[in-house]
């Protein structure tokens, strides 16, 4: 079954990209018109996030993320066959430079970046765009066609793949390697009760601690990622040095410049984030007062 996916995918992927979109512009139809697809969760997360703006602005958005989604899906398609050329047109880093200076300096890098259009794009080309072991932290899908299908996928172009669920274990034969770790940090966390948590759109919400654990116990810069988009299909990747020296910050304190970086991108484009997730889908309660982070006082 698995060679029956991917060899539709593959052939699927060889189309141009005016084709491709043609499909995305007729699932785009489907998704928010026919099915609605997550649409409530969709609303309600804009709602939350954006209580000023009016319901006409709130469904501009939300069209313009479902038209983001769907191009995402096709776009991801198209790595699968996608040449060199193709992937650094399709991605441009606005300023590398700060790369290639912690690299001559022999520093190993973590990448924080969230689920912003198109990841999928930035995962494949980056490889040919920095001279860094590019290494990729990831979510195992429980559906096994469709884990491996992403793993190859998200691998063939030189990236290193290691699954979340035992990253401790899998880093280990690159720990002596000049690596950039790369973690989409705004996953909603497992584990509420050691999660750190802190005002997001203004509400309390917990997020991933790992993240900034590893780059404070080892003194790894971080830099975070914003991705945004000229044209169809083509995107830019800005760069932000997050900590240059995370060993000397307090505990949570990268977390909290992480979530202010990523609210602050967000509500520049906000149709480029993934709203179907539901962000807000854990309350607060006052015995996770202990972690925490924000500068603001505790919810009441």
């Amino acid at each position: 079954m698995y060679y029956i996916v991917f060899g539709l995918l593959y052939l699927l992927s060889l189309l141009p990209m005016r084709v491709l979109y043609f499909f995305s512009d007729f699932v785009y139809v489907l998704l928010y018109y026919v099915f609605g697809y997550r649409k409530k969760v969709v609303m309600d997360n804009l709602l939350h996030a954006f209580p000023e703006k009016t319901d006409e602005e709130r469904k501009k958005i939300a069209k313009g993320f479902y038209r983001n989604f769907t191009d995402n899906f096709i776009e991801t398609i198209k790595i699968l066959s996608a040449s060199k050329k193709f992937l650094t047109e399709h991605l441009i880093i606005d300023n590398p430079e700060l790369l290639a200076n912690y690299y001559n300096e022999g520093r190993k890098l973590q990448l924080h970046l969230g689920h912003t259009f198109n990841w999928e794009i930035a995962n494949a080309a980056m490889p040919y765009l920095t001279d860094y072991k590019f290494m990729v932290v990831y979510m195992p899908i429980t559906n096994k066609i469709f884990d491996r299908l992403f793993i190859h996928l998200r691998s063939r172009t030189g990236s290193v793949m290691l699954p979340a669920t035992a990253l401790s274990r899998v880093i280990l034969p690159y720990r002596n390697t000049q690596y950039m770790l790369t973690l989409v940090a705004d996953q909603a966390p497992g584990d509420i009760s050691k999660a750190y948590w802190l005002n997001f759109f203004g509400r309390p919400t917990p997020f991933l601690g790992n993240p900034e654990k590893g780059a404070r116990i080892a003194n790894i810069p971080v830099i975070f990622v914003d991705f945004y988009k000229t044209k169809r299909g083509f995107y830019h990747a800005r760069l932000e040095t997050g900590a240059d020296n995370p060993a000397a910050f307090p505990e949570g304190e990268l977390t909290l410049r992480y979530i202010r970086f990523l609210e602050r991108t967000i509500r520049q484009n906000p149709s480029m984030w993934l709203w179907s997730h539901r962000r807000w889908k854990h309350q607060w309660r006052n015995d996770y007062s202990k972690m925490w982070i924000d500068e603001n006082d505790l919810p009441h």
